[in-house]
């Protein structure tokens, strides 16, 4: 996890994460201006800053008072991740910045995305720095219950509230050279994948599983490390979601530098993650993306990116396994 820090650093960009999309066409300006251990920053810019504009929004009254003032929701994220969220040019675009500007209309504030690694994320919702966290994380109980991969308890836990849905899917280099169909068949070999994400627990998990024909995890800050890796020859696959996966394969290098092998495995839920000490903001957010699904807004975020089918029908809190 980072620690806080008051120095500012320069701004820094990762490749690729999620769904094979022809355009990249993304509403919402995202502004990067920030200063600490998060790099990149800006804001939605539908809900307007004003108190006179925001209690137009049907949801604002819901919101706490000091958000309600400040006219800002802040979200950490690690834009980095295509498309779920990733910088193009001086902006943060993607799946997660288009639901924001939904539930931003809802809720009447705006939603300003601070870009850090991913495994610093729940440690801005423990020190308040952030209000949210919005970056395709998976909703488990292990975030919930603040543990660590051992079960000891290392945080107070965060809550979710629960927006899409997807499964997760081997990349490796293109033609497959190494003949990878299955987690089964990465037993005695080494594999790429990002730092603190439910990606390197499942391939830790599986490394168990392949006892003494030992599975080498090489562990990164972030998932272009990891494909550079794979496409480099040094590991024979990364693991991320099915979308992300397969928008990687379209788009680098032009499509040849990697494919999708294998079945989807483990589908599960992402989560917007808050303080349980939020409870009211959890619950505001609920309602907005409850009340985005259905005007519409939030399929049409989703249909931006062909990503319909991972869309949910209703919000849950911790509906996470």
């Amino acid at each position: 996890m980072t620690a806080r820090s008051t120095r500012c650093t320069t701004a820094k960009t990762r490749t690729s994460r999620l769904a094979a999309v022809a355009a990249i066409a993304v509403a919402g300006s995202m502004l990067l201006t920030a200063c600490g251990d998060q790099t990149n920053s800006g804001s939605t810019k539908e809900g307007g800053s004003s108190t006179a504009a925001a209690n137009k929004a049907p949801l604002f009254s819901k919101l706490p008072a000091d958000i309600q003032k400040a006219g800002v929701i802040k979200v950490g994220t690690d834009a980095s991740y295509a498309p779920m969220e990733f910088t193009e040019g001086s902006k943060i675009v993607g799946i997660d910045p288009d639901i924001a500007k939904a539930l931003s209309k809802q809720l009447g504030v705006d939603f300003q995305f601070t870009s850090g690694t991913f495994d610093g994320l729940i440690t801005s919702i423990y020190t308040g720095r952030q209000d949210l966290i919005m970056s395709a994380m998976t909703d488990n109980k292990k975030r919930q219950e603040g543990l660590d991969d051992n079960g000891k308890k290392i945080g107070k836990g965060i809550d979710f509230v629960d927006y899409f849905s997807s499964g997760v899917s081997l990349l490796v280099k293109k033609g497959n050279p190494q003949g990878i169909n299955s987690l089964d068949d990465l037993c005695g070999k080494t594999v790429a994948v990002q730092r603190g994400t439910i990606y390197e627990d499942t391939f830790k998990a599986q490394a168990t599983k392949c006892g003494d024909k030992k599975l080498t995890i090489q562990a990164f800050d972030t998932d272009a490390e990891a494909q550079t890796r794979v496409k480099a020859g040094g590991a024979v696959a990364d693991l991320n979601d099915f979308p992300v996966a397969a928008y990687i394969a379209k788009t680098s290098g032009g499509g040849n530098d990697f494919e999708v092998v294998g079945s989807q495995s483990d589908v599960g839920l992402f989560g917007i993650g808050v303080s349980k000490d939020k409870t009211q903001l959890r619950d505001a957010v609920k309602e907005a993306l409850d009340a985005s699904i259905k005007d519409g807004s939030y399929a049409a975020a989703l249909k931006t990116w062909n990503v319909e089918d991972s869309a949910v029908k209703s919000a849950t809190i911790n509906a996470g396994k």
